[in-house]
């Protein structure tokens, strides 16, 4: 059975001793976690303190962005090699705070999923349109164009490294969410990019996460809904029980799943 996944995005949150408070409380907390994949994305300041701790745990280590240059001059950036060295397994690539604060185009997403691919990390591609793609009806567009260029000339042997974020950049950070239809029309749609791409059993395995304000209140409803595998979960990540709370939910319906 494929499994699900529970990421948390901290972004620009927690120092370093804050980070390693909350990673040493939450192992406590997810200790009966067996079925769901959990992933922790801190500030690069916390990356290789928080990898000792997880090394010790079945919990995975993530950056929330890397640089597409293996090395050089490029100050104030990360590179691929970085992240192995920080014990990273995971990456996120093309979040919308990316793409439209710091004007990320397709391309540069495109290259950093292949500098990622090519040392072995994990990348999780996030996908999404804005409040006013969504109202002149061009989700569907927007998700084609921003995957049809992320996963140009990506062999079909690489996707099992693959997960791809649906994000609508209208429900992030802003307490509205995305309705079972409306996330379930959207993954339905990138599954169906990836089995026109590649074939239906590669689609069926790839794994593809719903983010944009999911709470513990809401995480039941969103996990059992078709065509979601698991959370990229930015606000309520940041505190370890609604956290805890939403992988639970995770588990509990992949627990559900086995019966």
């Amino acid at each position: 059975m494929k499994r699900y996944i529970a990421a948390a995005n901290w972004k620009m949150n927690k120092n370093v001793p804050e980070s390693l408070e909350f990673t040493r409380q939450l192992t406590k907390y997810l200790l009966n976690i067996r079925r769901t994949d959990v992933i922790l994305c801190p500030p690069f300041t916390s990356l290789f303190n928080i990898g000792e701790i997880l090394n010790k745990t079945d919990i995975y280590l993530g950056a929330q962005n890397l640089h597409q240059a293996d090395s050089g001059a490029f100050t104030g950036e990360i590179s691929a090699d970085m992240l192995k060295s920080a014990h990273c397994k995971y990456v996120i690539l093309g979040h919308s705070e990316r793409r439209h604060i710091f004007k990320e185009t397709d391309a540069v997403i495109h290259e950093k999923l292949l500098k990622a691919l090519e040392y072995g990390l994990k990348p999780i591609l996030c996908l999404g349109e804005t409040l006013e793609q969504r109202e002149q009806n061009k989700t569907l567009e927007v998700l084609k164009k921003q995957y049809d260029s992320a996963f140009n000339n990506v062999p079909e042997s690489a996707l099992n490294n693959c997960v791809i974020a649906y994000e609508p950049v209208w429900a992030i950070g802003t307490g509205v969410v995305a309705t079972p239809d409306q996330a379930a029309e959207a993954h339905r749609e990138i599954r169906k990019l990836v089995a026109t791409q590649y074939t239906d059993s590669a689609a069926n395995n790839m794994r593809i996460l719903y983010g944009g304000s999911v709470k513990p209140g809401n995480a039941d409803e969103l996990i059992a809904t078709d065509d979601i595998d698991g959370f990229l979960i930015g606000g309520a990540s940041l505190e370890v029980d609604s956290f805890g709370a939403i992988v639970q939910s995770v588990e509990n319906f992949m627990e559900k799943q086995e019966k």
